[in-house]
């Protein structure tokens, strides 16, 4: 129980250090944001955890073919904000990005690459 609370902290305070960097610069919050953080934590925890090298390995390659489909919605997002506000912008990025993701899952089954 101890590890799994120490896990969580260390994650959530990866979190807040992004939303506290990014009041003070835009920039630096998304740069922090763009770093693959939590991606990092997950191979650490998974390898602390004595999990197969192939496991570790799966999480980073199909972590790579999942991030690919979410990018459009970074860019979606500024122009919907300020045409809808927040939550609907929000909303309409999500959908954004499940139908990429959709698109880009089919676009790469015919290369052996099995998205969903």
């Amino acid at each position: 129980m101890p590890w799994i609370i120490t896990k969580y902290l260390i994650t959530a305070a990866v979190v807040v250090i992004v939303s506290e960097a990014a009041k003070r610069s835009d920039r630096a919050g998304a740069l922090i944001a763009s770093l693959p953080l939590v991606t990092l934590l997950a191979l650490i925890w998974l390898h602390v955890e004595k999990q197969p090298v192939e496991k570790v390995a799966n999480h980073a390659w199909y972590t790579f073919w999942y991030v690919v489909p979410t990018l459009p919605m970074f860019l979606a997002f500024p122009r919907l904000l300020s045409r809808f506000g927040f939550w609907p912008a929000l909303a309409i990025s999500a959908v954004i990005t499940v139908v990429c993701f959709a698109l880009f899952a089919w676009a790469v089954k015919p290369f052996g690459i099995r998205l969903l």
